[in-house]
C-alpha cells in the first residue's frame, strides 16, 4: 500500500483499539510517539491507564470493533475521560483492500480510522441506554414466564386436563384461578369449573369435562413448580415495569396532551398511562400510527429513542433498520434485490406492526391488502413495515402529528392513480377514455 502523507489524513489524531476477551491492543498515531502500539488489560484499572496514555499522545478520536459485549466496558471509559469513541461494524474492513500481513488488527484499524474510510455505527444516548437495558430485561423475563407457561400447558395435557380446549388463555383470569386451586389441591371438576368467568364462552359444564383427568403426581409436582416460578418472575417484571415507569417520567420533559382519559382501574388506564409516558418522553404520540401499540412505541424508542438527527436522511434510517432493498448488481445484471438479514429489534418490532395491519379499516390496513394481493406477504411485511419507519422518521423529526385518512379515501386515491395511468397510456396509443355510467363521478 502507498505511503499517505500526514495532509491526506482526516483525522491525523486518531487512535484504534483491538478489543479482546483477556486484552486489548491499542495503536495511536506513528507521530504521536515513538512506541505506537502497546497491550492493556481488561480490568478498570488497565482500561483507565490506556486512557490516560491515549490523552497523553494527544488522541481525540478513538475507533474500536464491536466485539461483542467486551467493548462496552472500553466504550464508556474513554467516552467518560472525554474521548469521542466510534463504533465500527466488522464488516466494513473486512473488504477494505490492501492490508499488509505483518500489520497489526489496531494498526490497520487505526489506518483506516485516519484516512475516514470508516463509519461510526449508530449507538443511543446515555439515558436511552438504560432504558433500552431495562426494556431489553423486561423482553427476556416476557420470554421465560412464556415458557413456563408452555410448561404448565404441558404438564395439563399430561393429566388429560383439556383446559386448553374450552379456555382461549389457559393463563387468563379464569385459567390462573384453576390452576391455582388445582395446585391447591381441589381435585373436583365441577367446583374447579365454578371459576368460570362470565365472558368466558364455554359453559360450566364443558369446563368441568375437560378437567376430569388423571391426577398424577409427577405432573402435579411439576405444574406446581412452573406454576411458582412464573410467579417468581412476575414479581421480577412488576420491579422491572416500576423501573421503566420511573426511567420514564425523569426522561419525559414536555408534557402531550393525549385528549382522552379512559376508565380509572381498567386495563385500558395501564395503556394510557404508558402511552402517555412514551408521548412526554418522544414529544408526539406515535401510538397513533395505526399497528403502533403502546408496548410497540416503548420498544421502538427504548430501541432508537426519540433523537434521530445522527441519521442524515429518512432513507438512511430505513436502510439501518434493514428495510431498504440490498441491490446487488453484476455486469449489469441484478443478482438480488432482497433486504438484507439483520437481527435490528425495532425492525422486528415494526414488522410484527405490520401484521397486525392486515384487518385495520385504515389507509395502512388498505396499504398492506393491496401489497399483499400483488406480491408473497413476507414482501408486502416488509414494504409496510418500512411505510412505518418513514411515519415515526418524520414524526420524531418534524413533531407533527399523525393523521389517518381511512380506507376508503386511500382506496379513492389509488383509484384515482389508476384512471390517470390508463389516460396516459391511452393516449401513447392514441386513444381518448371516456367514462362511462356512474363510474364518471368518481372519476372526475
Amino acid at each position: 500500500m502507498a505511503v499517505r502523507k500526514r495532509e491526506d489524513e482526516v483525522f491525523p489524531n486518531a487512535a484504534a483499539v483491538d478489543i479482546g476477551a483477556s486484552s486489548h491492543w491499542v495503536a495511536v498515531p506513528p507521530h504521536s510517539t515513538d512506541d505506537a502500539v502497546h497491550e492493556y488489560g481488561v480490568v478498570t484499572d488497565e482500561l483507565n491507564s490506556m486512557a490516560q496514555w491515549l490523552l497523553a499522545c494527544g488522541v481525540d478520536t478513538v475507533v474500536l470493533e464491536s466485539t461483542g459485549v467486551y467493548w462496552i466496558p472500553v466504550y464508556e471509559v474513554l467516552e467518560q475521560r472525554g474521548l469521542k469513541v466510534w463504533l465500527v461494524d466488522a464488516r466494513q474492513i473486512k473488504y477494505v483492500p490492501g492490508r499488509k500481513s505483518d500489520v497489526q488488527d489496531c494498526q490497520w484499524l487505526q489506518k483506516l480510522m485516519s484516512l475516514g474510510l470508516l463509519r461510526a455505527a449508530f449507538r443511543p444516548g446515555p439515558q436511552v441506554c438504560v432504558v433500552r437495558a431495562v426494556a431489553r430485561q423486561r423482553d427476556v423475563l416476557l420470554a421465560g414466564q412464556a415458557s413456563w407457561v408452555q410448561r404448565m400447558q404441558k404438564a395439563l395435557v399430561q393429566m388429560n386436563i383439556q383446559l386448553g380446549e374450552v379456555l382461549s388463555d389457559v393463563m387468563g383470569a379464569t385459567g390462573q384461578a384453576i390452576i391455582r386451586a388445582i395446585v391447591a389441591g381441589e381435585r373436583d371438576a365441577k367446583i374447579l369449573a365454578r371459576y368460570r368467568n362470565g365472558r368466558v364462552k364455554a359453559g360450566e359444564n364443558d369446563i368441568a369435562r375437560s378437567l376430569v383427568g388423571n391426577w398424577r403426581e409427577e405432573h402435579l409436582f411439576v405444574l406446581a413448580q412452573a406454576l411458582a416460578i412464573y410467579d417468581d418472575i412476575q414479581r421480577h417484571l412488576d420491579v422491572c415495569d416500576a423501573k421503566l415507569q420511573a426511567l420514564m417520567s425523569q426522561l419525559g420533559a414536555s408534557k402531550v396532551d393525549l385528549g382522552r382519559a379512559p376508565r380509572a382501574g381498567s386495563k385500558a388506564r395501564v395503556e394510557f398511562d404508558l402511552r402517555q409516558m412514551l408521548a412526554n418522553w418522544a414529544g408526539v404520540d406515535l401510538t397513533r400510527i395505526n399497528g403502533l401499540a403502546a408496548t410497540t412505541v416503548l420498544k421502538l424508542l427504548s430501541e432508537i429513542g426519540p433523537d434521530l438527527s445522527r441519521f442524515a436522511s429518512v432513507k438512511h434510517f430505513c436502510s439501518w433498520l434493514g428495510l431498504c432493498p440490498g441491490t446487488k448488481i453484476s455486469g449489469g445484471k441484478v443478482l438480488s434485490s432482497g433486504t438484507k438479514r439483520a437481527a435490528n429489534r425495532a425492525r422486528q418490532a415494526l414488522k410484527l406492526a405490520a401484521q397486525s395491519l392486515w384487518h385495520s379499516d385504515s389507509a395502512l390496513g388498505a396499504f398492506y391488502r393491496r401489497l399483499s394481493a400483488r406480491m408473497d406477504k413476507p414482501r408486502a411485511n416488509t414494504a409496510t413495515a418500512h411505510k412505518l419507519a418513514r411515519m415515526v422518521y418524520f414524526m420524531l423529526m418534524r413533531g407533527e402529528a399523525f393523521v389517518d385518512q381511512g380506507q376508503q379515501r386511500y382506496e379513492q386515491q389509488q383509484r384515482q392513480r389508476s384512471v390517470a395511468a390508463l389516460k396516459r397510456r391511452a393516449a401513447a396509443l392514441g386513444f381518448k377514455l371516456t367514462p362511462t355510467g356512474a363510474s364518471s363521478a368518481a372519476v372526475v
